[in-house]
């Protein structure tokens, strides 16, 4: 598989199905992220605004050629949570501007290097859990079971349920018109996945996902007229505002409040939104990266510079606040995605329906819908992955277990947490044992150990190297050898002193160094 590098639109056969079928997983997405946030039907539109920016904007300005950015269901407390203590939505704008500008400055001080020191266990965690999350998250939705909004990740909701209760709600309250839709449409999925079906011209540039949705739309209208109590209306289909007129749609913009620039709430929220962004962003980011079937790198700087643009100008026009999110990222990938052209495309395609075809997309069923998600959850959580995680060894395999299960039992964030502590401990466990060469030789005079340094020796060898000092023999002689080492840190340096002028003479063991430097020891006698 080879790359076109020409011009942006070089890969547009493979980008701009990938951009229609990212679009059709995105616009439930930013409805949904947008109820959930605001609790309020008239800023759905919120949710479609920062869609487009995250998909127009921050798609033209980021160096990540697949990661696709919008509202993510990652922040939807703390907008609530801020909605609330701010006081009106205007001035929560207000905050999402702040959050940009700070993102900005993070992006110039070269803070995206955080991005590089996940590990990779638990950024393959991160993906398999996102991918079975959605496929309990969704399946209510298959079932025509619509209480919760569509791209909630969090395992309590706010309505009080769970994921587990949502699933038995689903089966109680399933409705037959939904269960048809959703099996349709999976089966479709499944067939426009053979390869076989990939020969055919057609389908290479028409995506299965668009198929499935006029499908979906097809049976639902013939319920209507053969089996009307199977019929899906309301809170079954997609609800996207519709205008009347170009005042009224115009009218779904909004603008900050400025005078809340004396609120110290302003600033805190913003400070919240940017940290929180970011971290979901940076995450992404590298999931995308290593899901990218080219295998390329995203500056990571330049992407938080991107979203902190993001975020200013959906706050400037009345949108939520924006990450890159994975669910979207991973679709584009999934469906053929090359360039940046796809995540493009989903953000303008997202604008003209949103002003020529609204009420058109309000006849989708979100059955259709959640088939296209429960896909794009069982290509991210492949048993396959599950193997080769456990044929790497404990090491990468428990972090990675961990991280899963931790954030289907929580959230996204705090999942990433502890599997980052569980992941951390490893590295330690394992840098503990690789930051000296023990060497124990018989010599005339008697028994000579020799402590060799690694090359690169850091206050994560500390504990290890101060046990080992502990430990040897009283009347031994020791050699610390640490002419090989190019670096070897201060505490590390003021352990060994500290061994050799107290601890040693003690237990009657002559020291020996070499390659050690002195160092001024604060605090000590």
């Amino acid at each position: 598989m080879s790359l076109n590098k020409n011009s942006l639109f070089s890969n547009i056969k493979y980008d701009f199905p990938a951009g229609l079928v990212v679009y059709l997983v995105a616009l439930p997405l930013c409805l949904g992220v947008a109820l959930a946030s605001t609790g309020r039907s008239d800023l759905l539109f919120s949710g479609i605004i920062a869609g487009m920016i995250g998909g127009i904007v921050v798609g033209s300005l980021s160096g990540s050629s697949l990661g696709v950015a919008g509202p993510a269901a990652g922040l939807v407390v703390i907008v609530l949570n801020a909605l609330d203590t701010l006081g009106s939505f205007e001035a929560f704008l207000l905050a999402v501007v702040i959050a940009g500008i700070l993102q900005v400055i993070a992006g110039l001080m070269k803070a995206g290097i955080i991005g590089y020191y996940f590990p990779s266990s638990v950024i393959k965690g991160m993906l398999a859990a996102i991918g079975i999350t959605l496929i309990l998250k969704e399946i209510p939705h298959a079932f025509g079971y619509d209480a919760d909004f569509m791209g909630d990740e969090a395992f309590d909701q706010k309505d009080g349920q769970n994921t587990f209760t949502e699933l038995f709600n689903s089966v109680k309250y399933s409705s037959i018109g939904a269960i048809i839709i959703s099996a349709v449409s999976l089966g479709l999925l499944i067939l426009f996945d053979r390869p076989f079906m990939k020969k055919i011209q057609l389908f290479r540039f028409v995506p299965g996902a668009l198929f499935v949705v006029v499908i979906g739309i097809l049976l639902n209208v013939a319920f209507a007229g053969i089996f009307p109590a199977w019929t899906l209306s309301g809170d079954h289909l997609v609800q996207l505002p519709v205008a009347t007129n170009a005042s009224e749609f115009f009218g779904f913009f909004k603008t900050p409040d400025f005078s809340a620039f004396t609120k110290v709430e302003v600033y805190t929220v913003g400070l919240t939104l940017a940290i929180v962004a970011s971290l979901e962003t940076l995450l992404s980011v590298e999931a995308t990266d290593k899901l990218d079937p080219f295998k390329r790198s995203t500056p990571t700087n330049r992407e938080l510079i991107a979203q902190g643009i993001g975020n200013i100008t959906s706050g400037l026009i009345g949108g939520l606040p924006i990450t890159q999110v994975i669910v979207r990222s991973s679709a584009n990938i999934d469906s053929g995605g090359r360039t940046k052209l796809g995540t493009i495309t989903h953000g303008t395609i997202l604008l003209l329906s949103a002003v020529f075809i609204p009420r058109f997309l309000n006849f989708i069923p979100l059955a259709s819908l959640a088939a296209i998600l429960l896909m794009v959850g069982y290509k991210l959580s492949k048993f396959s992955l599950y193997q080769g995680m456990f044929r790497l060894g404990k090491e990468q395999f428990i972090p990675f277990i961990v991280t899963i299960i931790a954030i289907l039992s929580t959230d996204l964030l705090k999942g990433i947490a502890v599997g980052m502590v569980v992941a951390i401990y490893f590295i330690l466990r394992k840098n503990s044992k690789h930051s000296y060469h023990y060497v124990k030789e018989e010599h005339r005079d008697g028994e000579v150990i020799t402590l060799i340094l690694s090359e690169e020796v850091t206050f994560l060898n500390k504990g290890s190297i101060s046990a080992t000092l502990d430990h040897l023999p009283d009347g031994a002689t020791v050699i610390i050898d640490g002419s090989k080492s190019l670096n070897i840190d201060y505490d590390v340096l003021e352990i060994i002193q500290e061994f050799q002028k107290h601890s040693a003479p003690l237990r009657n063991i002559t020291v020996e160094t070499k390659g050690i430097d002195t160092v001024e020891t604060v605090g000590g006698h």
